[in-house]
């Protein structure tokens, strides 16, 4: 056997491995539905409870924080996310988590936020000088 069909070999075999563990490792999109009956990886996109218990306390422990998320078919759960409080948590209310149920609740190993300020109604209005400059 030639030494190319030999390092073609090897390449496709390469490039099949890689696509296997990407596709193994991509997590889906879901509810909190799915997520009890999934013991994978989900996201999870929904809304912030403010009108429930939000827990943080940094000086007791940074490492856990907790609030409750209604998912976008009205699924409602507490969330826990091992992690420091995000920065703008407070400003936003549209969330995406990554993770998994746990005793029912769900563990969040990623919060995503979107950016509250990117999407506000308010448009600066900028107007162009139409003097013309002298020489």
């Amino acid at each position: 056997m030639k030494k190319s069909s030999i390092f073609g070999i090897i390449t496709i075999a390469v490039a099949i491995a890689i696509i296997i563990c990407t596709y193994g490792s991509a997590s889906t999109y879901g509810t909190f539905k799915d997520a009890d009956s999934n013991s994978g990886e989900l996201h999870i996109i929904g809304h912030i409870d403010k009108q429930k218990e939000i827990v943080y306390d940094a000086t007791k422990d940074a490492n856990y924080f907790s609030f409750y998320m209604r998912d976008t078919i009205g699924n409602e759960r507490k969330v826990v996310y091992t992690g420091t409080k995000p920065e703008d948590f407070d400003r936003t209310d549209k969330i995406v988590l990554v993770g998994q149920m746990n005793k029912g609740e769900f563990h969040a190993s990623h919060i995503l936020m979107k950016c509250p300020s990117k999407y506000t109604q308010d448009k600066l209005d900028v107007k162009a000088d139409t003097k013309k400059a002298s020489i």
